[in-house]
């Protein structure tokens, strides 16, 4: 034998012992072994099923709704505004309004179906405008109402990184005939199976055979459940046996009523742009903008339909393809008699009925980034994308859309790159209610309403001249100030030389006037005699807790602000000295309705009334007669207002800060790559202002002196004491013995009595 073949069999005798005891391994262990891991993996699972499906229902996102629009009569409201506001609202227009959620007009004259909110009831009722006013509010039985008060609007919502949307519906709140065929199109015997409906699979699959392509899913509704809630849309053959499993499980632990409950809230029925929109109740008002339980049988149809494909039948992409597919359910419908054959024909022959797109989206990103922000204060993001608060604001659409078309007919005069940010707030209460954030009204991009930090210019002049006049032994509204050129030397040697805006020195002015005209080096003058901190301070007190740089440029605006605290700051002078924390969120609910938080609207005076009534009076003379004089090119001449322009150097800054006895609202306008916008306060910002104003505000400002306050006639150029008669004469107000002592010659005219008696008017 040779050395090879010895050396083979020994090789061969030393393999043996070992391939003997491979083969006497225990089969028992190894199906121990097969039957632990399958029960360790049924455990997970189960797991994930009896919490998953629990915790998934939690998971809704808050709500953000405006004010109820309340109505009364007399009430300020054209005939434009009240349509605008039902049509945000689904309302439908329909000649026989009866039905909650309806509406119809003839005229001046409305009759509306209301749908009832909260502790409000639905209810039906009529109101004629008359110039623009409520008349004859009643119920359509004809008795009279003090007022009606319609739902909130939904204005947008906060849901979850993963951007998925819905609207929680119990099972009895769905419409039956919805969820009767959609167990008739998904799952007709889902009452009777355990998950798997090997019934439905063979149907399927017949189906699929006669029509040479895949035309008909096997999957029950529970299956359908599983893959949306726990799985990815993978088609491997574990992802197949893992759903298997789980929809058992799912069937173990749950009610068929509940299973259909989770069905209805949880499938994907479309997308708008990254918000997923999942559920029936969302879809129909994503879709109808109406609540589910208004739809007619054409709606439930298409929406049913859907289920199949939602972006295959998108029937904003697709209306052709949406419109056939809703037809095929129609007659599922009638053929079953679930709605009568009549009835499916009338449906077939109507149009989709959608809402316009983007009807329910976030059509308010400005005001909803807003609300996020303070609502962080309280609450974090895991509470405000899961558990379906119901957030109440101070937000009016009304104001809000005249907001927009102000800013937007203005831009559209000015180079395409302006851009531009509106603040409305309530005078009385602080609360904003209307903010835009650029040009762009439905882009959630820069909000430059709260984060375009400018200089605001001239807008800080109030703010030094408070300064003063809370120094009645040295300044009042007719006190002279010199405004020639002024220089001032800065720690680093350099110099400070402002000019005004027409480059030219006026001499010797009033301090009514220099605030009036804007006079830069007047104003300079007064602050540096006042004291810088001393003119920070009262900014502070004014409602701005920014810093701001302790120089002499900061006198004429070199801090920068954003709008909305340029709002807060002239919040506080439109309110007389009360200092009113802007405010956007007035209550918080839980989905059940149960009030969790109020926010009262908080006061606190910061300045003397009567001082700011002496503010109030000069800035009236700004919209009268000094830079904001074009305001009353739309305002009536006897609607009492005060404003004030402000630009910054080069012309990059435009804006305007005004207020009636209403609301308050502050304009900027300029560009955002910071190079000059070519306006002035009033060539820009105060046209947009003066636009919103002559369409919302109708309350102008108390002209009533308060307390400490006496007007008195006084010469217009030297600011001695006068009589009403005299040439040139004013009736100024003054604190109590602040007056001048000293008289000034009096000329009499036919001119200055007419003026005189003018006045007393």
């Amino acid at each position: 034998m040779s050395k090879k073949a010895h050396s083979t069999k020994t090789s061969r005798r030393k393999k043996s012992p070992k391939t003997s005891r491979t083969r006497r391994f225990p089969w028992w262990k190894l199906l121990i072994s097969a039957t632990v891991l399958m029960a360790v993996v049924l455990i997970a699972l189960d797991a994930n099923v009896r919490y998953g499906l629990n915790e998934r229902q939690w998971q809704t996102p808050a709500r953000v709704y405006s004010r109820a629009l309340t109505l009364h009569e007399g009430q300020f409201l054209p005939a434009e505004d009240l349509r605008y506001e039902l049509n945000l609202l689904g309302y439908q227009l329909n000649s026989d309004s009866r039905r909650p959620g309806s509406y119809w007009q003839q005229g001046q004259k409305f009759t509306v179906a209301t749908r009832g909110h909260g502790d409000q009831p639905s209810q039906r009722f009529e109101l004629q405008l008359l110039n623009d006013r409520v008349k004859n509010l009643r119920s359509v039985w004809g008795k009279a109402l003090p007022q009606v008060h319609l739902e909130p609007v939904e204005i947008g919502s906060i849901y979850p990184s993963h951007k998925e949307d819905r609207l929680l519906v119990r099972l009895d709140e769905v419409p039956l005939s919805l969820r009767e065929i959609l167990l008739l199109v998904e799952d007709r015997d889902f009452y009777s199976h355990w998950g798997l409906s090997p019934k439905a699979i063979a149907r399927a699959l017949i189906a699929n055979i006669k029509a040479g392509r895949t035309v008909q899913g096997g999957s029950t509704i529970t299956q359908q459940l599983v893959k949306n809630v726990f799985l990815s849309r993978s088609r491997s053959l574990w992802r197949k046996a893992t759903e298997a499993v789980m929809t058992v499980l799912v069937e173990l632990h749950y009610s068929k009523d509940k299973i259909l409950e989770s069905y209805i809230n949880e499938i994907y029925l479309g997308q708008e742009g990254p918000r997923a929109i999942h559920g029936f109740a969302l879809a129909s008002q994503h879709y109808f903008n109406r609540p589910l339980y208004e739809l007619n049988p054409g709606q439930i149809a298409l929406l049913v339909g859907m289920v199949k494909g939602p972006s295959y039948y998108d029937p904003w992409r697709h209306p052709e393809r949406a419109e056939a597919r809703r037809d095929v359910v129609l007659k599922l419908m009638a053929q079953h008699q679930l709605i009568t054959q009549q009835q499916s024909d009338f449906y077939q022959m109507n149009s989709l009925g959608l809402a316009k797109p983007n009807a329910v989206a976030v059509v308010f990103p400005a005001y909803l980034d807003l609300v996020r922000r303070q609502l962080r204060r309280d609450y974090s993001e895991q509470e405000l994308q899961t558990q379906g608060l119901h957030i109440y604001t101070a937000f009016d659409p009304i104001v809000q859309r005249h907001a927009e078309q102000s800013l937007s007919s203005v831009i559209k005069t000015v180079a395409k790159e302006t851009e531009g940010a509106v603040v409305v707030s309530d005078v009385n209460s602080g609360d904003i209610v209307a903010l835009v954030g650029g040009r762009e009204m439905r882009y959630a991009g820069f909000n430059r309403a709260l984060d375009a930090v400018r200089p605001i210019g001239s807008l800080i002049k109030p703010a030094v001249y408070l300064t003063a006049l809370e120094q009645p032994q040295q300044y009042t509204l007719v006190t002279p100030l010199n405004d020639s050129a002024v220089t001032v030397q800065g720690g680093d040697g350099s110099l400070w030389q402002p000019q005004n805006f027409d480059k030219k020195s006026h001499g010797s002015v009033l301090l009514h006037n220099a605030l009036a005209q804007s006079y830069n080096q007047a104003t300079a003058r007064l602050g540096m005699q006042l004291g810088i901190e001393p003119v920070l301070n009262m900014v502070q007190r004014l409602g701005v807790s920014r810093k701001l740089p302790a120089v002499p440029a900061l006198l004429l605006g070199a801090g920068e602000l954003s709008p909305l605290e340029v709002t807060q700051m002239y919040q506080t002078i439109a309110s007389h000295g009360i200092s009113r924390p802007l405010r956007a969120i007035t209550q918080i609910n839980d989905q059940q309705g149960k009030t969790l938080a109020r926010y009262p609207v908080q006061s606190q005076p910061v300045i003397d009334s009567a001082v700011v009534h002496l503010l109030h009076y000069s800035m009236m003379e700004v919209v009268r007669e000094g830079t904001g004089k074009s305001v009353y090119q739309r305002l009536p001449e006897d609607f009492a207002v005060a404003g004030k322009t402000g630009s910054t150097n080069d012309l990059r800054d435009s804006w305007f800060a005004g207020f009636a006895g209403d609301y308050l609202a502050v304009v900027w306008m300029g560009r955002d790559d910071n190079q000059s916008a070519g306006l002035t306060g009033a060539g820009g910002a105060l046209k947009v202002w003066r636009e919103l104003f002559a369409r919302v505000s109708r309350q102008p400002i108390n002209l009533e002196a308060p307390a400490g306050v006496n007007y008195h006639w006084v010469d217009g150029d030297s600011g001695l004491l006068s009589s009403g008669p005299c040439d040139n004469a004013r009736y100024v107000p003054f604190l109590l013995g602040s007056a001048p002592q000293q008289k000034a010659p009096c000329n009499t005219s036919v001119k200055g009595v007419l003026q005189w008696f003018r006045d007393l008017f």
